[in-house]
C-alpha cells in the first residue's frame, strides 16, 4: 500500500498556530504554578461533613498545591457508621490511621452492546482492616467503608488518581 503523504503535506485551507500556542501556554503555566504551594498547612486544609462521614480536603484540584494528579483527603468515619455506598473510575487506596473496620467491595462487570453499562455483582467481598493497614479499591468497584469501633471514629487518608476526572471519566456514583 502507497502513500502520497508527501505529495498532500502542503495541502489544507487553514494555517494555524497551534504548536506555537501550546508552548506559550506551557510557558503560562510554568509560571503560575510557581505560586503555588509546595507546602500545604494543616490549618489551610478544608473540612466538609459529607455523606462520607468528615473530610479534611488535603490535596485536589481546588487546593492552590503544585499537585497535579492526585486527590487526597483524611475521612474520618463516626464510631458505628458507614461511609456511603459508590463507585469511581480511579482506583483508590486507603491508609487506615486510627481504627477498625471493613469494607464492602462489589465488582463491576463491563457489558458492552448497543449501550456500554455497567453489571454490580449482587454479593460483596468483604475486608477487614485496622489501624496501619492500606486498603485497595481496585477501578470501578462500588465499594463502601465501615467503622466497627462503636466507641472511636475510625480515620482513612485516601488517594486518588485526578487523571481520570480530567480525561472526563470521573464517572462518580
Amino acid at each position: 500500500m502507497k502513500h502520497d503523504e508527501a505529495k498532500n503535506f502542503h495541502k489544507g485551507k487553514k494555517k494555524t498556530g497551534f504548536y506555537d500556542a501550546s508552548i506559550e501556554e506551557a510557558q503560562k503555566n510554568k509560571k503560575a504554578d510557581a505560586k503555588l504551594q509546595e507546602v500545604v498547612k494543616g490549618k489551610d486544609m478544608a473540612w466538609e461533613d459529607s455523606r462520607h462521614g468528615r473530610l479534611k480536603h488535603i490535596v485536589n484540584e481546588k487546593t492552590k498545591a503544585r499537585v497535579k494528579t492526585v486527590d487526597m483527603y483524611i475521612q474520618e468515619i463516626p464510631p458505628g457508621g458507614c461511609s456511603g455506598k459508590h463507585r469511581h473510575m480511579a482506583e483508590e487506596f486507603l491508609f487506615v490511621l486510627e481504627g477498625r473496620g471493613y469494607e464492602l467491595h462489589w465488582d463491576v462487570n463491563a457489558r458492552i452492546g448497543e449501550k456500554y453499562t455497567w453489571e454490580v455483582e449482587k454479593e460483596p467481598k468483604r475486608y477487614e482492616w485496622e489501624a496501619g493497614d492500606v486498603i485497595f479499591v481496585p477501578v470501578n468497584t462500588v465499594h463502601q467503608h465501615f467503622n466497627s469501633d462503636p466507641e472511636k471514629p475510625a480515620r482513612l487518608l485516601s488517594g486518588t488518581n485526578r487523571i481520570y476526572k480530567d480525561m472526563g471519566f470521573h464517572d462518580l456514583e
